[in-house]
C-alpha cells in the first residue's frame, strides 16, 4: 500500500469519524425536537413534574395563583388574561383558565383541541400543582391552582408549556458528546500517528542509519525492509546501491591485487631475460666466448632476448592502454571473407618453413560485411594463430577458419589440431599472464598477454570471445563481430575505446 493511499485512508477515516459524530449530534437534536423516541421520554417526566416552568413563567404563575386566592373573579377578566397570556407567549408558554368543565380562557399558543380533556381533574386541596401530561405524541409540563369563584363554582388556572422530552437531554449531553468527539479525534490521531510512524518514519530512520554506516565506510550489512510502498521501492534502490558499492570496493581491492600481480609478473618476465643477457655479456667480457662461433652464438642469444623483451614491453603497453580505454578504434565496413583470405596468405608466407596448413571453409555468400577496425582485428588473428602454433604438437599442423552467419552477428572460428587445453585451464586462458603451459620462458611460454589483448579488442568491437578444446585433439577459438546494417550501410569513424 502506497504512502499516498495510507494518508488518504487516514484522512478519510478521520473525516468519517467526525461526520458520524456530527450526524449523531444532529440526530439527537432532531429527536429532541420531534420527540419520536419513547424510550427516554418517561425518564424526563420526573424532571418536568418537578420543574415544568422557567423562572419567568413561574413568576407569572405565582401572580395568577395570588389572584385565585384573593380575587378569583378577576380570572374571568378577558383583558387581564390576554395580558398575562402575552407575557407567557414570550416564554413560549400559554394560559388556560376553566370554570367547572368549560374553558374561560384558552391560549392560542397550543392550538390543541384535546387540551381540555387532557387536563387533570380538580384538586381543591392542591396537593400536586406541578405535573406533566401527554396529548398523543406531544408532551406538556404545567403548573395549576384550583380554587372557587365568589359564587362557589370550581375553577382552575393553568400555566402550560410544551416540552420536547429530549431538550434537556440535549442540553446536558452536548458537552459530554463534545468531550467524546474530542477524545475520539485525539485517540484516532494517536493511532494514525503510530501507524504512520511504524510504516513510514521507522523505515526512513533505518535508511538514515544505513546511510550513516555507508558514510563511515561500513558496507557489511543488509537492509531488509519488506514493505510494498514507495518506502519499499526506496529500500530496494538503496540496497542495490549498497551492493554496487560493495562490489565496487571488492573490485577495487581485486584491481589492487591484480596490480600487485601484474608488477610481480612483469618483474619476473623482465628479470629472467635481463639476467640471461647480463650473464652472456659477462661471458663475452670475461673471454668465455673465445671463438668466433661462440661469439656469434652469444650475440644471437642476446639479440633474441632483446627482441623478446621488446615484444613483451610492446604488449604490456598495448594491454595497459586497452585496459584504460585509451586506444582509439577506427571502425569501418569490412568484407570478412576477403579479410580472412588476405590474412591467411600473409600467415602462409611467414610460416612456410614450419609446414603449417591454413584453410578457409567455403561460404555461400559472396560478401559478408562486418563492423571492424582492420589493424586491431588483424592483431587478434596474429595473437590467436601465434598462440595456436606455440602449442602445436602434430606432425602436420593445420589451422582452419570457418564462419557462422546470422542476421546480426558473424561468428569466426579458428580451429587447430594442437595438443589442446585441459578443462580446468580453459576458463583462465584470457586472463593476463596466464599460461596453460607453466613455463615463464619468453621463447616457449610467451608473454601470457596475447589472448588477453585479443579479448580486449573483440570486446571493444562489441563482440565476445571464447574457447573450446579437447586435450590431444585440438582447440577452437570463437569470436563474434557485428554485421553492418542494411539502412545506409556503415560510415567509417574514429572513436575512443570507451565502448
Amino acid at each position: 500500500m502506497s504512502i499516498r493511499i495510507k494518508l488518504l485512508l487516514s484522512y478519510t477515516g478521520m473525516l468519517v469519524v467526525s461526520l458520524l459524530i456530527i450526524v449523531m449530534t444532529a440526530a439527537l437534536f432532531t429527536i429532541a425536537s420531534t420527540g419520536d423516541v419513547h424510550s427516554l421520554r418517561d425518564f424526563y417526566k420526573v424532571h418536568y413534574q418537578l420543574n415544568p416552568l422557567s423562572e419567568q413563567e413561574e413568576s407569572i404563575f405565582l401572580e395568577l395563583k395570588y389572584l385565585a386566592k384573593h380575587d378569583p373573579d378577576e380570572l374571568q377578566n378577558k383583558d387581564l388574561l390576554l395580558e398575562y397570556d402575552f407575557k407567557l407567549k414570550t416564554e413560549k408558554a400559554g394560559l388556560f383558565v376553566r370554570r367547572v368543565n368549560d374553558p374561560v380562557f384558552e391560549s392560542r399558543t397550543f392550538n390543541q383541541p384535546d387540551l381540555k380533556d387532557a387536563l387533570p381533574p380538580y384538586d381543591l386541596n392542591n396537593y400536586q400543582i406541578r405535573n406533566t401530561f401527554n396529548i398523543k405524541e406531544r408532551f406538556y409540563g404545567y403548573a395549576k391552582f384550583d380554587f372557587k369563584y365568589s359564587d362557589g363554582v370550581k375553577g382552575s388556572v393553568f400555566v402550560i408549556k410544551e416540552h420536547s422530552p429530549f431538550a434537556e437531554l440535549t442540553r446536558r449531553l452536548l458537552p459530554i458528546f463534545s468531550l467524546i468527539l474530542i477524545g475520539v479525534l485525539v485517540i484516532a490521531n494517536v493511532l494514525l500517528y503510530r501507524w504512520i510512524t511504524r510504516s513510514v518514519i521507522k523505515p526512513l530512520n533505518k535508511l538514515r542509519d544505513s546511510a550513516e554506516r555507508i558514510q563511515e565506510g561500513d558496507l557489511q550489512f543488509e537492509l531488509n525492509l519488506q514493505s510494498k510502498d514507495e518506502i519499499g521501492e526506496l529500500n530496494k534502490a538503496f540496497e542495490t546501491m549498497r551492493q554496487r558499492l560493495q562490489e565496487s570496493v571488492n573490485l577495487r581491492l581485486q584491481y589492487e591485487e591484480n596490480r600487485k600481480e601484474l608488477i610481480s609478473n612483469i618483474s619476473h618476465d623482465l628479470r629472467t631475460p635481463i639476467t640471461n643477457i647480463k650473464g652472456f655479456i659477462e661471458g663475452i667480457r670475461d673471454g668465455v666466448a673465445n671463438t668466433p662461433e661462440k661469439m656469434d652464438m652469444y650475440v644471437d642469444i642476446i639479440y633474441n632476448k632483446t627482441i623478446g623483451m621488446d615484444k613483451l614491453v610492446d604488449e604490456l603497453f598495448l594491454y595497459s592502454k586497452l585496459d584504460l580505454n585509451q586506444v582509439p578504434f577506427s571502425f569501418e565496413a569490412v568484407d570478412i571473407i576477403a579479410f580472412l583470405e588476405d590474412c591467411i596468405e600473409e600467415m602462409r608466407y611467414h610460416n612456410e618453413n614450419k609446414g603449417v596448413s591454413f584453410q578457409l571453409d567455403d561460404h555461400n555468400s559472396e560478401r559478408i560485411e562486418v563492423v571492424a577496425d582492420l589493424d586491431k582485428l588483424k592483431r587478434v588473428l596474429l595473437n590467436v594463430i601465434g598462440n595456436a602454433l606455440k602449442y602445436m604438437d602434430k606432425p602436420d599442423p593445420l589451422i582452419r577458419f570457418s564462419l557462422q552467419v546470422d542476421s546480426e552477428w558473424v561468428t569466426v572460428e579458428v580451429k587447430d589440431n594442437g595438443m589442446g587445453i585441459d578443462a580446468e585451464a580453459l576458463p583462465h586462458i584470457f586472463e593476463r599472464f596466464y599460461r596453460a603451459e607453466p613455463s615463464r620462458n619468453l621463447s616457449t611460454g610467451g608473454s601470457g598477454l596475447g589472448l588477453a589483448i585479443a579479448r580486449q579488442i573483440i570486446e571493444g568491437h562489441g563482440g565476445s570471445i571464447w574457447m573450446e578444446s579437447e586435450p590431444g585433439v585440438g582447440s577452437s577459438l570463437f569470436f563474434t563481430l557485428k554485421r553492418t546494417t542494411d539502412e545506409g550501410g556503415f560510415h567509417s569513424h574514429d572513436t575512443d575505446s570507451d565502448y
